[in-house]
C-alpha cells in the first residue's frame, strides 16, 4: 500500500464529533467539520443518535472529497461505548454511558465484575464501565439482547459501517471496560461471565488496514479510487501515541476536553487507587499505562457558565489573595475526590473572570493531584482546550514542579489517529517553558489542600 498524502479522520468526542483532513507528510490539519454529540431519550434508555452523526460524517467527507481530498480513513472515539450488533445494523441502540442504573442492577453488577487486580479497572459510576452497561442491556432488555450477533468497540463501530468488517481493538477494551486483562493481554473473566465470548470478533492493532471503503459509499461520496481505511484507536490513547512514538519515559501526558486523562509513562502500575479514579489504560501497543481521570471540561464549563473571561492581573491577585476556591466535585463518582460534594469555602464569586480563575486553579489543582496518584515524572505535555489556559499551565508548572508543556493545536486525537494510517508526526510547536506563578499561589494550593484534608 502506498502511503496516503491526506488521511481523513472520523473523530467521535463526548460532546462533539469532527471530521478532520490531515496532511501526512506535515501532520497539519487542512479542513475540520464539526458537530454535536447528541444524546437522545427515546428508545429503551437515554443513547447516542449515531444516525445523525453518520451523515455529517459522509456529508463532510463527500465536502472533502475534492478538496483537500483524502486517500485513507482513520477513526478515534470516546471510550465506555459499546455497539452492539444484530443481523441488520444495530440491535440495541449505543447507550450513553453517563445514564444511571438501578440499585438492584449495580449491585448484582459488583458481584460479577472482577477484581481491580485482574483488570486495573475501577468500579466506576453509570456505564463508565463497558461491562456494566452490557450486563444492563442484557438483563433489562432480554428481548432486545436475545437479537445481538456482535458486539464492537466504539471506534471500530464507525470502522465495520465504513468497510463493513468487524473488528476489536485493545486501546478501547483496555479502557476501564473491565472486559479486558491488561497483564495477560486478553480477555477478562467478566466476558465468559456475561457469555460474550461468541459475540466478540477478532481483535486487531490500531495500526491494521482493515479494509477498504464500501463501493456504495465511495459511490456515494463521489471517490472512483479504493480508500483503505485503519483499525481505529480510543481518543486519549490517540493523543498518547505521538508522545510514545518520539520521547524516552518518563514523561506524562494530559489529554484535555470533557474530561481530563492523565497517562503516567514510566509510572506506578502498583500503586493504582481504584477509590480514586486510577487505572491501567492500554497503549496502542497493548502495553498498560498507569493512568487517572476527572471530569475537568465538564467541570470547568459548570463553573464558568460556559463563559470564560480570562482575568487580567488585578482580578488574579484578588483571587489568590482572598483565597477564592473551588473544592471537587461536581463530577460525582468519578476523579481523585469521587465522595465529595462541590462547594466554595469562601464564598462563591459572581464576577465571570472569578469565576474563570477559580476554575482555572481548581483544574490545575485536580491535575497535579491525579499526576501524583500515578507516579508521573518527568515533563508534563498538555493536549486539548486546556493547553491554552495560560493561567492553568502556571498553575500546574508551580504545583509539580517539573516541566510543563504546551501542545496548542486543536486536539492531539486526530493527529493520532492519522499516525496509524501513516501520517507523518510534525515538529514540537510547544509555548515554550510555562512560567511559575508566584509565592502567594503557593499558599493558595495549601489551603485548598488543607480543605481537602
Amino acid at each position: 500500500m502506498t502511503r496516503p498524502r491526506h488521511i481523513a479522520v472520523i473523530d467521535v468526542g463526548k460532546t462533539n464529533a469532527k471530521l478532520v483532513v490531515v496532511d501526512a507528510e506535515s501532520g497539519v490539519e487542512l479542513a475540520v467539520r464539526s458537530t454535536p454529540n447528541r444524546v437522545v431519550s427515546n428508545g429503551p434508555y437515554p443513547h447516542y443518535d449515531v444516525d445523525v452523526l453518520w451523515h455529517f460524517f459522509l456529508n463532510s467527507l463527500t465536502e472533502f472529497a475534492e478538496t483537500p481530498g483524502f486517500d485513507a480513513i482513520s477513526v478515534t472515539a470516546h471510550g465506555a461505548a459499546a455497539a452492539l450488533l444484530g443481523e441488520n445494523g444495530l440491535a440495541m441502540p449505543v447507550i450513553d454511558y453517563e445514564h444511571i442504573y438501578p440499585d438492584a442492577v449495580r449491585q448484582d453488577y459488583a458481584q460479577l465484575r472482577p477484581d481491580f487486580a485482574e483488570t486495573g479497572s475501577p468500579y466506576l459510576a453509570g456505564g463508565l464501565n463497558v461491562g456494566a452497561q452490557i450486563h444492563y442491556q442484557k438483563t433489562q432488555f432480554p428481548a432486545l439482547f436475545a437479537g445481538v450477533k456482535t458486539v464492537l468497540t466504539y471506534a471500530q463501530y464507525w470502522v465495520w459501517r465504513l468497510t463493513g468488517t468487524a473488528v476489536n481493538e485493545v486501546t478501547s477494551l483496555g479502557c476501564h471496560t473491565d472486559l479486558w486483562n491488561p497483564r495477560d493481554g486478553e480477555y477478562s473473566s467478566l466476558v465468559d461471565k456475561l457469555e460474550l465470548r461468541p459475540l466478540l470478533p477478532p481483535v486487531r492493532s490500531a495500526f491494521d488496514h482493515i479494509g477498504d471503503l464500501l463501493a456504495p459509499l465511495t459511490t456515494q461520496i463521489g471517490i472512483n479510487r479504493p480508500v483503505p481505511v485503519f483499525c481505529g484507536i480510543h481518543d486519549s490513547n490517540a493523543s498518547l501515541l505521538p508522545h510514545l512514538m518520539t520521547r524516552t519515559s518518563p514523561f506524562s501526558v494530559v489529554s484535555t476536553g470533557t474530561w481530563v486523562v492523565l497517562f503516567a509513562v514510566g509510572g506506578h502500575l502498583d500503586q493504582l487507587d481504584q477509590q480514586r479514579d486510577t487505572l491501567a489504560n492500554v497503549d496502542a501497543y497493548g502495553k498498560a499505562v498507569p493512568s487517572a481521570r476527572f471530569m475537568g471540561g465538564r467541570e470547568f464549563d459548570l463553573l464558568t457558565g460556559g463563559n470564560a473571561v480570562a482575568p487580567d492581573a488585578e482580578t488574579l491577585e484578588r483571587v489568590i489573595r482572598d483565597q477564592v476556591m473551588i473544592l471537587p466535585g461536581f463530577a460525582k463518582g468519578t476523579g481523585p475526590y469521587p465522595n465529595r460534594a462541590a462547594n466554595w469555602p469562601n464564598g462563591e464569586p459572581g464576577n465571570p473572570a472569578e469565576r474563570t480563575a477559580a476554575a482555572s486553579l481548581y483544574a490545575a489543582m485536580m491535575t497535579a493531584i491525579s499526576l501524583e496518584l500515578i507516579g508521573s515524572a518527568g515533563a508534563t505535555i498538555i493536549e486539548g482546550p486546556f493547553s491554552r489556559n495560560a493561567l492553568y499551565l502556571s498553575a500546574l508548572r508551580n504545583l509539580t514542579q517539573r516541566e510543563v508543556m504546551s501542545l496548542p493545536g486543536s486536539t492531539g486525537t486526530s493527529l493520532g489517529a492519522a499516525l496509524l494510517a501513516g501520517a507523518t508526526i510534525p515538529a514540537p510547536t510547544n509555548t515554550g517553558n510555562v512560567q511559575p506563578l508566584d509565592a502567594a499561589f503557593d499558599t493558595y494550593a495549601k489551603a485548598w489542600r488543607d480543605h481537602l484534608a
